[in-house]
């Protein structure tokens, strides 16, 4: 269960919520340029562009959920259980395990336009990283500030889809949401106006009824409505401060808090971390669950020229702030 999302004020955000019932050893990492990047069936990227973002380390492998390169394109994973369908190799093709699509957009191409015609010749296989690691059912979205797309790994293939709402959740596929935006075309951020019936004296009776029968549940469905809806209706100050402080708060209306969510086998869902890329400035922010204080990660005060990989841990505990 995540909601990935970008922003644009004066500069681009990209970021993410990442729900789930428990951490997956996740640290911020920055993958400089000469770190070599091994790939299963496909010759390794021995020098590449710079990327960070939020990964698990694994035999100096960075498995990014989410990143972002020094060019400015961003890719996001997000689970999509129960569609996502991976295939065996295919001669002729670019096969590529489903851990490896992250390090390969982000280290290949700068744009979306320029990742784009390599789309359709990818080939995601069913292999997991190794022994006792499954593979993950996932649909990535990818943006830069100019566009968004939405990929999804299904029985014919990969297939590309515009997402002019550059908003992504999880189940059902991408197609299914855009269509469903459809049912809440009446939603608005201003005073409604009494259509039931003019020979009736109706009127608000308080602020924010224009978006009443908006889904306020936890399911993928209703935060992808939701986060369309704040972020087409979002006004911000220019400035990285405001621009920060607000993409946190589009995610805080999709955030799910803990018990209000449960599995099947009783594990309850909540949002893990949220994070928020600024990417020209090459900034990386994020807060967890028990520690709603913003943590910055910057891709430039690393050495960019390095072989090995730079590891942030985690900042978990709530950092409070006495006035007294």
């Amino acid at each position: 269960m995540c909601t990935c999302i970008t922003y644009q004020t004066d500069r681009f955000y990209f970021g993410r919520n990442l729900d789930l019932e428990c951490s997956f050893g996740e640290q911020v990492v920055l993958t400089p340029r000469n770190h070599p990047i091994p790939l299963r069936e496909q010759p390794a990227l021995r020098r590449h562009y710079a990327m960070l973002g939020m990964a698990t380390v694994m035999e100096d492998y960075p498995l990014y959920a989410e990143g972002f390169n020094e060019k400015g394109l961003c890719v996001a994973g997000l689970y999509f259980p129960g569609n996502g369908v991976y295939h065996p190799p295919r001669e002729g093709w670019i096969n590529l395990a489903p851990f490896e699509l992250i390090p390969w957009l982000l280290g290949k191409f700068q744009s979306v336009q320029e990742a784009e015609p390599y789309l359709q010749q990818i080939n995601l296989l069913d292999m997991p990283f190794g022994p006792g690691v499954p593979v993950v059912s996932m649909h990535w979205m990818m943006a830069d500030k100019d566009r968004c797309l939405v990929l999804e790994p299904m029985k014919q293939g990969l297939c590309v889809y515009e997402n002019p709402i550059n908003v992504l959740t999880n189940n059902p596929p991408f197609p299914f949401h855009r269509q469903n935006l459809n049912n809440y075309l009446s939603l608005t951020a201003h005073t409604p106006e009494n259509r039931l019936s003019p020979q009736l004296d109706l009127e608000p009776y308080g602020q924010g009824m224009g978006a009443l029968g908006m889904p306020g549940d936890p399911s993928p469905a209703s935060r992808f409505v939701r986060a369309a809806f704040f972020r087409f209706n979002s006004v911000c100050e220019p400035g990285e401060e405001a621009g920060v402080t607000q993409f946190f708060h589009l995610l805080d209306g999709v955030s799910m808090v803990r018990g209000t969510a449960a599995s099947l086998e009783g594990k309850l869902d909540h949002t893990i971390y949220s994070c928020c890329a600024s990417v020209q400035q090459g900034l990386y922010y994020y807060k967890t669950y028990g520690n709603s204080r913003i943590q910055g990660i910057s891709l430039y005060r690393e050495n960019l020229e390095g072989e090995n990989l730079t590891c942030f841990p985690i900042a978990r505990e709530q950092q409070i702030q006495f006035a007294n």
